[in-house]
């Protein structure tokens, strides 16, 4: 989805949009690709997914029942159940 796009529709200035966009960029979040004078983003789900799944056995300290309905959504939340769209 475009940077602009993205901004209107969570209804934020494209600025702070594109600025919030690279820096999930560098961290290799997502992806970005330009198309004409756009710069179209999409989602690493896996990495996002194992970012996820890093934070919560990280916040739950071994005890995996404080986390559990977390780690099940994360579980579903997988790119060759969905399909990704960029």
């Amino acid at each position: 989805m475009a940077a602009g796009d993205i901004a209107r529709k969570l209804q934020t200035a494209p600025n702070t949009m594109s600025a919030q966009l690279l820096v999930l960029s560098n961290a290799g979040l997502v992806h970005a690709r330009r198309e004409g004078r756009s710069i179209i983003y999409a989602a690493d789900f896996a990495r996002m997914r194992a970012l996820l799944q890093f934070l919560t056995r990280d916040c739950c300290g071994g005890r995996p029942e404080i986390c559990a309905p977390l780690a099940e959504t994360i579980s579903a939340c997988s790119p060759s159940r969905k399909r990704v769209r960029t």
